[in-house]
Order: structure tokens, then sequence, then C-alpha cells
């Protein structure tokens, strides 16, 4: 299959989860830490999942370019928590900068 030019978050929703259940899930599971490096809004995908976000919301969701998301998971892959890494002040300016670009069209 090829992968389209443009991609809307169904799409990549539906795209992104059989990857998760058959090859990250698993290797979670057995133990071993994963980095997953992604565009945006296949990371939107990753948190819709694992956060159970509304469609509503998960469009608002300003994810930081190139700043560490990180999940702490239960034996479940259920999420304990989740926080960026870096200053708390980089991190919402950041964010703030996915935003503007998003108003910028």
């Amino acid at each position: 299959t090829e992968t389209p030019l443009t991609e809307c978050l169904k799409d990549t929703v539906d795209r992104f989860l059989p990857y998760w259940h058959e090859t990250i899930a698993p290797t979670i599971k057995s133990g071993k830490k994963v980095i997953i490096a992604a565009h945006g809004n296949s990371l939107r995908a990753l948190v819709k999942y694992l956060d159970h976000v509304s469609e509503e919301a998960i469009v608002k969701l300003n994810i930081p370019t190139g700043m560490p998301l990180v999940y702490e998971l239960d034996e479940d892959l259920n999420p304990i928590k989740s926080y960026y890494l870096g200053d708390e002040e980089q991190v919402k300016a950041a964010m703030e900068k996915v935003a503007r670009q998003g108003m910028a069209k």
C-alpha cells in the first residue's frame, strides 16, 4: 500500500493501531523500552489511543516538535502517567509554537 500524500487523523489511527498491537505492544510487554520518533499526526494517534482522547479534544492537542513525550505504562499498557522531558516553560513555548503553526493556514 502506498502512503498517501495527506491523511486525516482517522486514517492515521487506522494505520497506526495494527502496528501498535502487532509490533510496539509486544516489544514493551517483553520488557524492552521503546522510542517512537514520528510525525505529529502519528503521535496524535498514539496519544488518542493511550489516553482515550475524544475526536474534539485531539485536534486541539499541540504536540511540540522534537520534545520527548514519556509514557509510563502498567503491565496492561495503560498509562500511569505521561510527561514531556524538558523545562516546563520550554514545553509550554513549544506547544504554543505548534498552535500558531496551525493558525497560520
